[in-house]
């Protein structure tokens, strides 16, 4: 598959985990592991990507172009996506707003 027949856009939240994800040389660079974003302001933050190789990568929510039914595709080419770093493993942003949210809810 390329990214060309990717299917519709999908809001970032319809993503599935094990969506394929391409450079924007239309090269595969890995999986889709998770989906971040601040659940409470309703921004998307970005994604955990995994390589072939088992690598985990951080993909900053600008550095994807397009999200579809079938893949994401990213503004940078693949080359550029192995150089990217590991995600955080402490809390982020978005941990703490679903910290945050989770505090507000009724019992």
């Amino acid at each position: 598959m390329t990214p060309a027949d990717d299917g519709h856009a999908v809001h970032y939240t319809a993503v599935k985990r094990g969506t394929p994800v391409y450079g924007s040389d239309d090269v595969e660079v890995g999986k889709v592991v998770e989906v971040l974003d601040n659940y409470r302001e309703h921004i998307f933050d970005g994604l955990v990507i995994e390589t072939p190789d088992g690598a985990r990568h951080f993909v900053d929510a600008p550095e994807v172009a397009r999200t579809a039914e079938l893949a994401v595709t990213l503004t940078i080419p693949a080359a550029e996506a192995a150089a990217l770093p590991p995600p955080d493993s402490g809390p982020g942003p978005a941990d703490s707003a679903k910290k945050l949210f989770r505090g507000f809810r009724r019992r």
